[in-house]
Parts: structure tokens; sequence; C-alpha cells
């Protein structure tokens, strides 16, 4: 396994991750259940940690197909703009669900500030991270591309598919 491959494999993981705690903290609000919040932290803390080798494994991922047909350097580009901005974001959501779940044990009053302000964080996190995902996207599936439509032979703008990649891919 290379650290393209590596890149491809966990890109998903931050992503969905951040979505997946949005939602146990919003049923940790509905439930009432610190233990339930607790899990939401724990689950931002775990994809800023993966979202780190995402990260690192982004610019040998560029390497290997900046010079493949088809490939866009300026959608690498966006992308890589975009995940600058989202590992940072991601990190400081990670740094600050930690020192919730640090400061619930001895300050609990500013605990519950600072679980509002991590969920709030949390949905700009998956907001960063979802479009990141959805530039990274664009690099290699033309037919998700905005103004590009694909047909059975390829793109009806006559870019055809790229290298490797055949019309059922998935």
């Amino acid at each position: 396994m290379n650290s393209t491959h590596l890149h491809l494999l966990l890109n998903h993981f931050p992503i969905i991750g951040t979505l997946l705690g949005v939602g146990i903290m919003l049923y940790g609000y509905l439930t009432a259940s610190d233990q339930v919040k607790k899990a939401a932290l724990w689950t931002w803390a775990a994809m800023a940690v993966i979202a780190i080798p995402v990260f690192l494994t982004g610019e040998p991922a560029e390497e290997a197909i900046e010079g493949l047909p088809a490939v866009s350097e300026s959608l690498i580009e966006a992308h890589e703009d975009a995940a600058t901005v989202a590992i940072w974001l991601m990190e400081a959501l990670g740094l600050l669900s930690l020192l919730t779940l640090v400061l619930g044990k001895t300050k609990p009053a500013m605990s519950k500030s600072l679980v509002l302000g991590s969920t709030l964080l949390g949905l700009v996190v998956f907001g960063a991270m979802g479009r990141t995902g959805y530039l990274g996207g664009q690099i290699r599936h033309s037919e998700i591309r905005s103004g590009t439509t694909a047909t059975n032979g390829g793109e009806a703008n006559g870019g055809g598919a790229a290298a490797g990649e055949t019309d059922n891919d998935d």
C-alpha cells in the first residue's frame, strides 16, 4: 500500500466521522445524556487524529496523479486549499473536544459552554470536510463536476475516461 492508496482509503473517515459526532451530540442533547455527549467528543478527537495522515498523504497523492490525462491542476489546488482550512478546523475541534472532556471533570459549569461550542464547531468542520471531499472527488470523477455530463462513451464535452478508468467504475 502506498501513500496515495492510504489517502484514498482514509479520506472518508473525517467527513463521515465528524457528521457521526454531530449526530451523537444531538442525540446527547435530546436525551440530556452527558455520557452520549462525551462519546461525541471522543469521536471528534479520534477524527482529528485520523485527519492527520489523510492530510499528510495528500501531497504524495497529488504527485502521483498530476501528470495523468484529464487531471486538472486547478481542481487539485482547490482541493488542497480546502484541505488546509479543513485540517486546521478539524484539529481545533479535536483539541476543543479533549479540553471539554478534561474540564468536564473539574469545571462542569464551564464544560456546558464548551460542549455547545464543540457542537457548533463540529457543524462547521463537517461542512469544511464535506467541501474538501467534494472537491477531491472532482479531481478523478468527471461525472460529478459542475457543467459536465457523462454519457455511455465518456464525457459529453469530449473528455472521455481518464487512463485506468472505465465507464462502469464504482
